[in-house]
């Protein structure tokens, strides 16, 4: 029996904190960061860190959909981020770390859109939600060092989360403790 396989990508702001939540659950395949949205082929870290190649540092998540759903992806998602800011994720600024839900199918993009819409009439927020539900793009995968950060360098991870914000607003705004 072949396993089926789909793919996934999120931006979410910093590539490096969105990693841990995906991997290693039951029927992720692989969670790998990169780079997607912009126009620069085969960009760098430094190159998207400029902010003007359009692409977002973003999350692509190889899983099989027999086992680990889309939907559930979308659970996981969605309490990682602030969806209300447009200008970056926490103290990650600039249009690099902006969110979006990036879909390879239209049931992808309806069930992005269905959740999205879910969350913004929620009450959850004060703001408006502006992440974005957009056409993937070709993906890039990032330079060795940002790949699976926070294995690598899980002491710089835990300080990141917890400098940036990140930490505080998951538990403050979505009730949850974050991986």
């Amino acid at each position: 029996m072949t396993k089926r396989t789909e793919k996934a990508i999120f931006a979410g702001g910093c590539f490096w904190c969105m990693v841990k939540p995906f991997d290693e659950l039951p029927g992720i395949h692989n969670v790998v960061s990169g780079y997607t949205g912009g126009n620069t082929i085969n960009p760098s870290y430094d190159d998207v860190q400029k902010g003007d190649t359009g692409h977002y540092e973003a999350v692509e998540i190889t899983y099989d959909p027999d086992i680990f759903s889309y939907g559930e992806l979308l659970d996981l998602y969605w309490p990682q981020i602030d969806p209300t800011d447009d200008g970056g994720q926490f103290f990650d600024r600039g249009s690099q770390y902006r969110t979006a839900v990036f879909y390879f199918s239209e049931e992808q993009r309806q069930e992005a859109l269905s959740t999205r819409d879910a969350i913004d009439q929620s009450g959850r927020f004060q703001k408006p939600v502006v992440t974005k539900v957009l056409p993937a793009k070709p993906f890039y995968p990032a330079e060795d060092r940002h790949q699976k950060f926070y294995r690598k360098n899980p002491e710089k991870y835990k300080q990141e989360r917890t400098e940036s914000g990140r930490e505080s607003f998951i538990q403050n705004h979505w009730n949850e403790e974050s991986p």
